[in-house]
């Protein structure tokens, strides 16, 4: 089976895909994507599944061949509590822009040095503003993510704010892995 997901934009080729895999009980499918952000997205989403998968470039094109085999998932059925942040703003809370900028450094300087640590940092909107050039939590993310946490940014916002190049902390994602992972997630809160 081919999944050709080429010429689409994020999430349609990983939601194709998983359509896919979620219809059968076992096998295997090659997913055809044109571009890095997809590649990366459809790699994502079959080690998040606990898929086995292959990876060629053929010239323009990534083939990635996914095998789904019959088996239970144990970490689905042995769910840990795992916490999700959300963070849709580059200041916390409502009121002073000056005042919510001194307090997201300060949370994020406490949750560094704190040795309890969400299992997923999510930013959105403004919020990515805080993963890239010129933000000054950046090091604090960096040493979030060095003790198991993972951050990623939507890449819809980082092209929205023309950030996409200056990420310096974390990955790029999609909308469908924010949702997946939220999901996940037994407990996700928003700052």
């Amino acid at each position: 089976m081919e999944i050709n997901c080429k010429g689409l934009l994020c999430p349609q080729p990983v939601i194709n895909t998983k359509k896919y895999f979620d219809g059968i009980e076992e096998g295997s499918a090659v997913v055809i994507v044109d571009n890095d952000v997809a590649k990366q997205n459809i790699v994502k989403f079959a080690k998040g599944s606990g898929y086995d998968y292959t990876l060629a470039q053929k010239e323009d094109e990534y083939r990635i061949e996914i095998v789904k085999k019959n088996t239970v998932n144990e970490e689905k059925l042995n769910k840990e509590k795992t916490l999700t942040i959300l963070v849709g703003t580059n200041s916390l809370g409502r009121g002073s822009d000056e005042l919510g900028t001194i307090l997201i450094k300060s949370y994020f300087y406490a949750l560094s040095e704190n040795s309890d640590i969400p299992n997923n940092l999510i930013f959105l909107n403004s919020g990515v503003k805080l993963t890239t050039e010129g933000s000054e939590v950046v090091g604090y993310l960096k040493t979030i993510e060095e003790k198991g946490c993972e951050i990623i940014s939507c890449g819809t916002c980082l092209d929205f704010y023309n950030l996409k190049d200056k990420l310096l902390v974390g990955e790029i994602s999609n909308m469908y892995t924010i949702i997946e992972k939220m999901n996940a997630s037994t407990n996700t809160i928003t700052l």
